[in-house]
């Protein structure tokens, strides 16, 4: 069996060189991507991840470890290090999406079967929707808060109208596809860069930054909550929850690229500006500027905030470029055969409900705990199968070309019980130690133990080693 993408393609298509001198439109669907039109740099790569990380919503990360009732060092020090495990997980899937040159879904054909994908699949498919409508509320608050510092105030209508006109333009980049958004994160990020150290230096320097706050005054236990929740939902979960991306984009990296280079290229990229933006936010909250973003930006540069918050809007929109072609690929690789415009504009409805919850909600941060949270339970046992399926079952080499052909005459059959047994039971078991902010998400193992979060690990545990013993008994 061969890890490399076969030479003759799946479906027609132009598979000719990208002209350096121009972007071209993104004709690929879901089969490998041509070893010829696979001319994206790590370097590239790093850029690409960066600029979907160079983000106010980051700030959150950070801001909300403050408003769980730690201390601005145990803040810093979860973040740190749990970014640096979940950002090495997203480091390998890039490095199996550049080896295999196919898209991540399309990759869970081989432990889930042909048509047992398409579970995983549809969860995708309809987070990443979701993903749109969180980041656009992000934009949507920076937007709305440059407008009312020139006095400009419209209630209601004003927010739809600049709603609507920040999804055209999400929608309008996305469907360029990966050559555009390739360009459009490497001419962009490093200027935004540029604005995010100037920025920090003049928040630090200007903020009366606590860094002795010892946080809410918590017994043992509820620490250990508090910092088992922040682990889960912004530590080791801000990189898994990137995971289902990571082949969309490592695919078209260049084939002599080393895998090493793609691992630090994506890994850094996803590790870098998170744990750096997530560090300012905290230091922000330590001194009571709340965890809002534009409350986070008015109040620490003033009058200078318009010019600031009209660059940070590049984040969320890198972001969301990422998350509609990435719908769009989850969309393919489950069957559906809609016109790409049809797709986004489900994605862009969907994204809308999601953001009148999110504009209506109390706190933003606790509201996007809930949601990390929540799409934890289902990202940490996916990730383990596909780990263990790739490299302790399958060692690494996997039969690409099998990957497409019908259910009928796939040799990973039609439903892989092994796989989709495992993820029920890792869903199952990571819910069971899974502490949210509403009942429904509370499970019987987080309360007996205090109300800790390790949902991340046994929902990973239970279905990786599941798996393992069920795939190695049935190809045995």
């Amino acid at each position: 069996m061969s890890t490399s993408p076969p030479e003759s393609p799946v479906s027609s298509r132009d598979d000719s060189p990208v002209n350096d001198a121009a972007v071209p439109f993104d004709a690929h669907g879901i089969e490998p991507i041509p070893d010829r039109s696979r001319d994206c740099s790590p370097w590239e790569l790093f850029w690409i991840w960066s600029g979907a990380n160079i983000a106010p919503i980051n700030w959150v990360l950070g801001a909300l470890g403050i408003t769980l009732g730690l201390s601005l060092v145990e803040t810093l020090i979860v973040v740190a290090v749990g970014n640096l495990i979940g950002c090495s997980i997203f480091g390998i899937f890039n490095v199996i999406g550049h080896r295999t040159a196919v898209n991540q879904m399309v990759l869970g054909r081989a432990p889930f079967g042909r048509l047992g994908s398409v579970v995983p699949g549809v969860v995708q498919f309809l987070l990443t929707m979701g993903w749109v409508g969180v980041n656009t509320w992000v934009v949507l608050d920076l937007v709305l808060a440059i407008l009312a510092e020139v006095g400009l105030t419209g209630g209601l209508w004003l927010e739809i109208a600049v709603a609507a006109g920040i999804m055209m333009i999400q929608l309008g980049l996305a469907l360029y596809g990966f050559y555009a958004i390739r360009s459009f994160e490497k001419y962009t990020v490093p200027a935004t860069v540029l604005v995010m150290a100037v920025m920090t230096v003049v928040a630090i320097a200007t903020t009366d930054v606590n860094w002795s706050l010892a946080g809410t005054e918590l017994a043992p236990g509820d620490k250990l909550t508090a910092v088992t929740q922040l682990l889960t939902a912004i530590g080791i979960g801000w990189g898994l929850s990137w995971i289902p991306y990571a082949s969309d984009y490592s695919r078209f990296v260049r084939v002599a690229a080393s895998p090493r280079t793609v691992f630090w290229s994506s890994s850094l990229g996803m590790y870098i500006p998170t744990v750096w933006l997530a560090a300012l936010g905290a230091c922000l909250a330590s001194a009571g500027s709340g965890s809002d973003p534009s409350t986070l930006v008015v109040g620490t540069f003033g009058v200078m905030a318009i010019p600031v918050l009209l660059l940070l809007i590049h984040g969320p929109i890198a972001t969301n470029i990422l998350n509609l072609y990435s719908c769009s690929l989850a969309a393919l690789s489950i069957g559906v055969t809609a016109a790409r415009w049809k797709v986004t504009l489900a994605a862009g409805l969907v994204a809308s409900a999601v953001l009148a919850v999110f504009v209506n909600a109390d706190s933003f941060a606790h509201a996007f705990d809930n949601w990390m949270v929540s799409i934890l339970v289902w990202i940490s046992p996916w990730a383990a199968i596909m780990l263990v399926d790739y490299f302790a079952v399958r060692r690494g080499r996997l039969d690409v070309s099998s990957l497409y052909l019908p259910s009928g005459s796939s040799p990973y059959g039609k439903f892989n019980s092994a796989g989709l047994i495992s993820l029920a039971a890792g869903i199952a078991a990571g819910w069971s130690w899974q502490f949210g902010l509403v009942p429904a998400m509370q499970g019987p193992l987080a309360v007996a133990s205090g109300n800790t979060d390790f949902s991340w690990l046994s929902g990973s545990l239970v279905a990786g080693v599941l798996y393992f013993g069920l795939a190695r008994r049935v190809r045995a």
